[in-house]
């Protein structure tokens, strides 16, 4: 039975109550046929914020939940724009809201723990529009003007920057959510607020002067949500365990072994997968995937053989993660050696194993990239500022420049 055919032209579900916002309203036949797809859907069983809800017990929340959420924001600014004066059509509306709801569709299981183990480098953006172009082809290209904007080809610039910008919809919508979702009230910025002091100047995306000190707080709120949040240590450390874990589980099973694990898993783990040979076939069995086939298979994995993969597997599973030191300079080789060779001692591994158990990274925090793109604030005259140089908070300035720190993690005790 195909249910991708099963098509109620008289849609019944037309709003959606969302914690954050109430209730949303969904704008089209169209985009409720698309939130119903099977691709979509597959975000339900992937979480937002990854293994951070090791940190913030009540961060479960969805993929499926941001991306509704950022599309109810688009419907606002396109509401607030409009009321300003600026010219969106009907078509260019709805591709924004398909735009923006498809935005995050190629995420992995855990967000961006597969991009970096069993898939070589393919990234989530790439995956998200080979979706897009997936389900052109399925809804008989009534997304084409959508895919356009996403991908910066269409004349008027400043619908990608709602999508894909300083002030985008994706970011209002994942801060003030992550921040309910972990309850970390540093992140919860008025969306609306900045909503409303929205206009376009130039086919530029502007802030109305007035609107200033939203901005700072949004940036300000933006720098605290890195460190507090999506840099947190243990959230950290965690992420780059699950990256071992896959990577190892590809190691294991290309020395010919069967490793028990999903049959889309098993897929990834057998075969080398890179953007050149990213099929539609290919696409189809990374839908299948989520955290579900993830989890389902470390606690498999925890009982295996293999002392890394049984290992790894079990202290996240059990959140006995690895220490983790954080600090301005990089380590020492002899520093990262000491603990290499106590852990090779303690385990009696081989060197390369004992990588999978001490390691060092860097982490890199910037809340405004000016040379990105700029905030632009408009003036009462109509002429235009950055944010940095209009602003009287000198830590702005500060928020500007990226601050690197560095990372060690190896074994308690």
């Amino acid at each position: 039975m195909n249910t991708n055919n099963i098509k109620s032209s008289n849609n019944k579900l037309k709003i959606i109550n969302d914690p954050i916002y109430g209730f949303i309203t969904i704008p089209s036949e169209l985009i409720f046929n698309l939130i119903e797809h099977p691709y979509f859907q597959r975000l339900r069983r992937i979480t937002q914020m990854g293994l951070s809800y090791l940190v913030y017990p009540g961060a479960h929340h969805t993929r499926f939940q941001h991306a509704i959420g950022a599309m109810y924001l688009m419907q606002k600014a396109v509401q607030v724009l409009r009321f300003k004066g600026v010219v969106i059509s009907n078509e260019e509306a709805e591709a924004l809201y398909i735009a923006i709801l498809l935005h995050d569709i190629g995420h992995g299981p855990f967000s961006h723990a597969m991009e970096n183990s069993i898939v070589n480098g393919v990234n989530h953006e790439q995956i998200s529009l080979a979706f897009m172009n997936e389900l052109n082809s399925i809804f008989n290209n009534k997304l084409t003007l959508a895919i356009s904007i996403f991908k910066n080809e269409y004349p008027k610039k400043f619908l990608h920057q709602l999508i894909s910008g300083q002030l985008d919809m994706d970011r209002l919508d994942y801060l003030k959510r992550d921040s309910f979702y972990t309850g970390v009230s540093e992140g919860a910025i008025s969306s609306q607020r900045l909503l409303s002091m929205l206009n376009v100047s130039n086919d530029m995306l502007v802030i109305e002067e007035k609107g200033i000190y939203s901005v700072e707080k949004f940036l300000i709120a933006r720098r605290l949500m890195y460190w507090q949040v999506y840099l947190h240590k243990t959230g950290l450390v965690a992420e780059q365990l699950l990256m071992r874990v896959l990577k190892r589980a590809k190691e294991v099973t290309q020395k010919g072994e069967q490793l028990q694990a999903s049959k889309a898993l098993s897929y990834f783990l057998k075969n080398e997968i890179f953007i050149a040979n990213f099929t539609t076939n290919v696409l189809e069995v990374f839908s299948q995937l989520d955290d579900y086939d993830i989890l389902s298979a470390m606690k498999e994995w925890q009982h295996h053989h293999d002392f890394v993969l049984r290992t790894l597997s079990s202290i996240i599973l059990n959140r006995e993660l690895l220490k983790i030191e954080i600090r301005k300079k990089p380590f020492t080789s002899e520093e990262i050696q000491s603990h290499q060779n106590n852990v090779m001692t303690n385990y009696s591994l081989s060197e390369v194993e004992a990588t999978y158990f001490v390691f060092t990274g860097e982490i890199g925090n910037q809340a405004y990239n000016a040379k990105k793109e700029l905030i632009l604030l408009q003036k009462k005259d109509g002429s235009l500022t950055d944010v940095v140089e209009a602003s009287d908070q000198l830590n702005l300035k500060a928020l500007s420049k990226k601050v690197v720190k560095y990372y060690l993690c190896y074994p308690k005790g």
